[in-house]
């Protein structure tokens, strides 16, 4: 390769790492800043209850944008498989901004009655559509730009990402309640991140839109079409269907996971605050420590199951999480328990976060392969992370803990058991991928190799 090639591929990696890094950091900051911000705005918009109610009804909310990620998933995963990666992840990003904007200016309770908690409803609807389709657009692209040796190094890129805007929107929250005194921050600081999170997502939209398309959808595009003879193209939904085995797997491995990640790197902080008296700055502040050690690891787990396999990279950790849950969760009393428990929970959960993106692409084919993965991924997410803040609170709130801990535990067990019948896929050819056997698959790379 010549110099001016090799500088040609050095700036197409910037650019890739950059728009898929911005724009995902962008649709997770505006994404969970609403759980982060939810002990400050739920009396506006559910005025008259008490604060723990309000709180409750509030998280609801959070839980019905899940609904809408599977539509999303399915939605932006069409696109994706039909008419570019590129093309969706620029629409979900700007769909996200919408939202985050539309929240940050509504007005409040006493000011619109009931249409301010429906515009909040509808607002996270349309959030759920755009992290429904983001993160399967996403990973896909990436795994796809990313050497098939590496994939693993190279997909931890989406949590990495996204972490950093969950950590911009939880800085955001400390720097905010230490200068506003708590009237002013249920007054306006809440709207702050929203309205930042709209603004800055445009950004993310031009970094997206200067991304060139994956060369392994380019070249599957071509194929296709070259080979239908002009006959419409197969229902996606029915190839999707026609994988039940891949679909369940899928849901499986995610339930554990989006679990465990919801309750400790996004809704930890609020837990704290309303369920174990802990400061409110305090808390915030432990939660973005946590997260900065978090990141710190997902690289370093990604580069692990490329040497390794990702079986066992999400096997042990997931078994150390399972039967340390009810301790963690015994620590938090002040910040500093509560950054002692989610450094050591999240440094666990990275495993599953840094390799889960590179996993997910193994499993399917590329015309299919976003929303093969989307709708699953997001029905799962929906059913157990979206819900996860909301129970969590409520089983706090009744004096029974210990049951939401029981069901994490569940789940994590469930996907361990998954990830232990799983074949390992660790540097397959994703233009095979979900195609055939994945040990006839690696027999031929071996002796492709000789």
């Amino acid at each position: 390769m010549s110099s001016t090639e090799q500088a040609a591929a050095r700036t197409e990696k910037r650019r890739t790492i950059l728009g898929i890094g911005t724009g995902n950091a962008m649709e997770w900051f505006d994404w969970n800043v609403y759980a982060t911000f939810s002990a400050f705005f739920a009396p506006q918009f559910f005025a008259g209850d008490d604060t723990g109610t309000a709180l409750l009804k509030t998280l609801a909310v959070f839980a019905v944008g899940f609904v809408a990620r599977p539509f999303g998933g399915f939605v932006f995963g069409w696109i994706a498989d039909r008419r570019g990666r590129k093309l969706s992840m620029a629409l979900c990003v700007a769909t996200a901004a919408v939202g985050s904007l539309v929240i940050g200016i509504v007005p409040t309770h006493a000011t619109i009655g009931i249409a301010a908690p429906v515009v909040l409803v509808l607002a996270r609807l349309a959030q759920g559509l755009a992290h429904g389709g983001e993160l399967p657009a996403a990973q896909t692209y990436l795994a796809e730009m990313a050497p098939r040796h590496r994939r693993g190094l190279w997909s931890s890129l989406i949590y990495f990402s996204g972490t950093t805007g969950i950590l911009a929107g939880t800085v955001l929250g400390a720097i905010l309640s230490s200068a506003l005194t708590p009237e002013q921050m249920a007054s306006y600081g809440w709207r702050v991140p929203f309205v930042l999170g709209g603004v800055f997502g445009l950004y993310a939209l031009v970094m997206r839109l200067r991304m060139r398309e994956s060369e392994t959808y380019a070249e599957d595009e071509a194929v296709r079409t070259a080979s239908s003879g002009g006959e419409p193209a197969p229902s996606l939904l029915r190839q999707i269907l026609a994988r039940p085995k891949a679909l369940a797997r899928v849901v499986f491995l995610t339930s554990g996971m989006t679990i465990v990640y919801y309750v400790w790197s996004v809704a930890a902080p609020a837990y704290a605050i309303t369920s174990r008296g802990v400061d409110p700055a305090a808390a915030l502040w432990a939660g973005a420590g946590a997260l900065a050690i978090f990141m710190l690891t997902l690289p370093a787990w990604g580069a692990v199951s490329d040497r390794f396999g990702r079986r066992p990279t999400l096997l042990v950790p997931g078994a150390l999480l399972a039967v340390l849950m009810f301790p963690l969760d015994a620590m938090i009393h002040d910040g500093w328990s509560l950054f002692a428990a989610m450094t050591i929970a999240l440094a666990l959960v990275g495993a599953a976060c840094a390799v889960a993106p590179a996993l997910y692409s193994e499993m399917f084919p590329t015309g299919i392969r976003a929303a093969g993965l989307g709708v699953p991924y997001s029905i799962s997410v929906a059913l157990f992370g979206g819900t996860a803040p909301y129970l969590q609170t409520l089983f706090a709130e009744i004096g029974r803990p210990g049951l939401f801990l029981g069901y994490a535990i569940v789940l994590l067990v469930l996907s361990g058991i998954t990830v232990y019948l799983l074949p390992e896929t660790k540097g397959i050819d994703l233009a095979t991928a979900g195609t055939e056997p994945v040990r006839r698959r690696q027999a031929a790379d071996r002796a492709a190799g000789a």
